[in-house]
């Protein structure tokens, strides 16, 4: 650790994601951004001189042999997630890196036992889990009574053909894009993992989901429905209770609508989740605090998210194993 008592962090791959993780950069508490790759230079230059970042590296592999490095953010499309992460505790760098980390629970095990073994620390990064709002919503969980069923969806139009979450090879699709959030969403909200799901999707020409909706069935009986879609914008969450409904309009970036109990506004102050999301890691990695998710969050993303393409994929009802 610097002298400085920030956590020192790397931006592998300076696309669109990784300027919103940095936009409240001048408000960190506790990590520095020290340097970025790229395999464009020019666009890897650019975004340097936009956050003051001091090293521009050529190659990746240049960066995770940076010494003024102690963690890297790992913005990539989501084929590229798993290697680069291994990569990266292989040259004993902490890791942050973008959702979905993986639809392949195998990985998600074979990462967190890399990550232990090597002493170090590894989140998926899902922001939205950081957000003030959200940690509200939980909290008033128990004012609506017995949980009875939930919705969780995220879309919005995507318009370009050639977006490269529309690329089979990069693991794109709307489930893995934008779905996930919907996934994780239910999850926080049974506070359980699901015990089966059923999945149903629409394929775009390139072959992956453009639209996926699933059930996802809890051991408490409690079904959630979630839904995906690059077709059409449309984004929340409800808890729905036998005493009322708790909804926040967009718990996954924030954009529009806040947290409702019934009829009730709740006041809440947010703040942003990406700022938030860096300082949990960096005290994490200071040994301050413990990871706002870990090895089982990141499993039971991957256990149903594979599980419902599986459904999608043979018409059938899927079982997951815990």
């Amino acid at each position: 650790m610097p002298s400085s008592g920030k956590v020192r962090w790397g931006i592998i791959g300076p696309g669109g994601i990784s300027a919103t993780l940095l936009r409240d950069l001048g408000k960190a508490s506790n990590f520095e951004v020290t340097a970025v790759a790229s395999r464009d230079q020019s666009r890897a230059r650019s975004f340097a001189g936009r956050f003051g970042i001091a090293h521009v590296h050529a190659t990746y592999d240049d960066l995770l042999a940076d010494p003024e490095v102690d963690a890297v953010y790992i913005g990539l499309p989501n084929s590229l997630h798993h290697p680069m992460t291994m990569k990266s505790l292989a040259a004993g760098k902490h890791v942050l890196c973008e959702k979905p980390y993986t639809r392949r629970p195998a990985e998600v095990i074979q990462a967190f036992d890399e990550a232990k073994a090597r002493h170090l620390i590894l989140m998926e990064a899902f922001m939205w889990r950081h957000r003030p709002q959200v940690r509200r919503f939980v909290e008033l969980l128990p004012e609506i009574g017995e949980l009875v069923a939930i919705r969780a969806s995220f879309s919005f139009v995507l318009r370009n053909p050639d977006d490269v979450r529309l690329d089979p090879i990069l693991d794109g699709g709307a489930l893995m894009d934008v779905g996930c959030y919907s996934v994780s969403g239910a999850r926080l909200v049974a506070g359980e993992e699901p015990l089966r799901v059923y999945g149903e999707q629409h394929l775009a020409p390139s072959g992956v989901d453009d639209s996926f909706a699933g059930l996802l069935r809890f051991p408490s009986g409690v079904v959630a429905q979630v839904s995906a879609s690059f077709r059409t914008d449309h984004r929340g969450l409800e808890a729905i209770g036998s005493k009322a409904t708790l909804a926040i309009g967009d718990p996954w970036q924030g954009e529009f609508g806040g947290v409702t109990l019934g009829e009730r506004e709740v006041d809440v102050q947010d703040d942003d989740a990406y700022r938030l999301e860096l300082e949990n890691m960096s005290a994490a990695i200071m040994g301050r605090v413990t990871p706002l998710l870990g090895r089982e969050d990141a499993l039971a993303q991957a256990r149903a998210i594979e599980a419902l393409y599986r459904s999608a994929e043979t018409g059938t009802v899927v079982s997951l194993e815990h």
